[in-house]
């Protein structure tokens, strides 16, 4: 498992985290011929940066339509890592940060993606990527 450093929410700066950790999924993803010729297994976990209207302080209204829907995550997760072979697991990190923040009151992106079964004799590897407001506003 990758260990790095987690957000945390920060009530005066009006921020929360909305997260996923360890989605076990097949991707179709690699430079090698092996892994081009089937899927393998990931592992996705991602961290976002979600503003918070109702920070410091109070309880926002119980509407669902004040958050971040994690369901969507889930969901926008999956149909990222589905939509085709991808080379590198730097550009599917990408793409599922950049996804994530199609959500305007998403402010940074952190996505981990592993390759548990890429070596025999280790644990794992893979990358971390964080993608923010700015960096994706300028991008768009």
């Amino acid at each position: 498992m990758i260990h790095a450093p987690l957000y945390a929410p920060d009530a005066e700066r009006g921020y929360r985290v909305v997260f996923l950790r360890r989605m076990d999924l097949m991707a179709r993803l690699g430079i090698h011929p092996h892994e081009k010729a089937a899927p393998q297994r990931i592992v996705l976990s991602v961290e976002l940066v979600v503003r918070d209207d109702s920070a410091p302080a109070a309880v926002g209204p119980d509407d669902f339509r004040r958050v971040v829907d994690y369901a969507r995550l889930v969901e926008t997760a999956r149909a990222t890592v589905a939509e085709g072979h991808v080379l590198l697991v730097e550009t599917l990190a990408e793409k599922v940060a950049m996804a994530a923040l199609a959500d305007d009151r998403v402010q940074r992106a952190r996505v981990t993606v592993e390759k548990p079964d890429a070596f025999p004799d280790v644990e794992t590897v893979g990358v971390v990527v964080e993608r923010t407001r700015a960096t994706h506003i300028a991008e768009a």
